[in-house]
């Protein structure tokens, strides 16, 4: 097929207009101890790539975000995985907009846990703070105004929760099979969830509400038997519905912070609730550092959820920002059991820009418990170092 002159100009525009960005990356792994569990090796290489495309039109008012993912794992099968992070739609007016396809959304406010953040799955074999989804198929409505932005979600498909291999780090004795899980509803993964949020600033105040019903991105954990009669732990999805308030208050150099829960439907109703200040010192001691201290203190009334692990701890941290061009940054973590001083955990990161194409990373965790019945028992061997070196193209 020839194209014309003015066909092929046309072509060519509408390809010139599609922006193509994205990074990716290699990690390495190094488990400070031997493993606990058979199998697990001490160093785990990966590699992943997620590239953007993004392209608008109709004078900006029309978009197409398109991100995919794919990480290769060294060891474990279940940590090589894709994924399609994002790929939405958006239509945007005055005073309303419409998202519509696969996205990525977040709520909260709080430095040491995201409870009231419930829209997308933890894509939990990325990492182990919680903080990577997976992409969430939506419709989404958002609309503005003076008195704020209220924004619903229509959910049609679920996202079941990652979880590492049999021959993957972080994981309980006996592997998560979340290949065979189970659900409440009869519809499965197809139940359509929805949920609703409201924000605005009143005053000094920054002041989330939201609601979520459908099925809970935390599953429970139930250990049977297969059919050859061997154990077997297998995620439960159960009907929820869940409250949520989040706040930030910006008080001169202090971030005054909250986030809690009511949720409903689980083997148990709760309340859950995360509060706590960031105060940040600029230029310390006549230098171009600046340094903010942390503290949050984390309640759950929940005594026996795998994931539930901040029902009455302390997390302190410092922020360390160089203000340099590299945008070298460091956080320290140190979150206390105020029940049982024998558990705790830790965490390092930090990261930097090489050159505009390329950045260095460092995540460290470190765990301690004595309590087989916590989370943290399962994970006492753990603990490990990863180095990440990261390309922007």
């Amino acid at each position: 097929m020839i194209l014309g002159a003015g066909a092929l100009l046309a072509h060519q525009t509408v390809v010139a207009e599609v922006d193509i960005g994205g990074q990716a990356g290699i990690d390495a792994r190094y488990f400070l101890q031997d493993a606990a569990y058979p199998g697990q090796e001490r160093v785990q290489l990966s590699a992943f790539i997620e590239p953007e495309f993004y392209h608008e039109w109709n004078d900006r008012a029309d978009s197409i975000l398109f991100k995919p993912f794919y990480r290769v794992d060294q060891h474990d099968e279940e940590r090589t995985h894709f994924d399609i992070r994002e790929l939405q739609w958006l239509h945007a007016s005055e005073n309303w907009e419409t998202r519509v396809g696969i996205g990525h959304v977040f709520w909260g406010q709080t430095e040491s846990m995201h409870l009231v953040d419930i829209i997308n799955q933890t894509d939990s074999v990325e990492a182990v703070d919680g903080e990577d989804k997976l992409g969430q198929p939506m419709v989404n409505f958002n609309v503005f105004g003076d008195w704020g932005t209220l924004s619903a979600f229509v959910l049609p498909y679920f996202r079941e929760r990652t979880f590492a291999g049999m021959d993957g780090r972080l994981r309980p004795p006996i592997a998560i099979d979340g290949d065979n899980a189970l659900y409440e509803s009869d519809d499965e993964q197809s139940h359509v969830d929805y949920a609703l949020r409201w924000r605005n600033s009143i005053g000094p105040w920054e002041v989330g509400l939201s609601y979520f019903d459908g099925t809970s991105r935390e599953p429970e954990l139930i250990t049977d038997f297969d059919a050859t009669g061997n154990a077997q732990i297998r995620p439960y999805y159960a009907q929820i519905e869940q409250f949520g308030v989040d706040l930030l208050k910006v008080q001169g150099a202090w971030l005054l912070k909250f986030e809690g829960i009511y949720r409903t439907g689980q083997s148990e109703d709760f309340t859950a609730a995360v509060a706590g200040f960031e105060r940040t010192s600029v230029g310390v001691f006549d230098t171009q550092y600046d340094i903010g201290l942390l503290m949050e203190y984390q309640y759950d009334e929940r005594d026996d959820n795998f994931f539930a692990t901040g029902q009455n701890d302390l997390m302190t941290g410092v922020r360390w920002v160089w203000n340099d061009i590299d945008g070298t940054e460091f956080l320290f973590g140190y979150v206390q059991d105020l029940d049982d001083f024998q558990t705790y955990s830790g965490f390092v990161e930090a990261s930097s820009r090489i050159t505009d194409s390329w950045r260095w990373k460092i995540d460290a965790y470190f765990f301690s418990s004595d309590d087989e019945a916590d989370t943290f028992y399962f994970l006492r061997r753990d603990d490990h170092i990863q180095l990440s070196l990261e390309h922007f193209f």
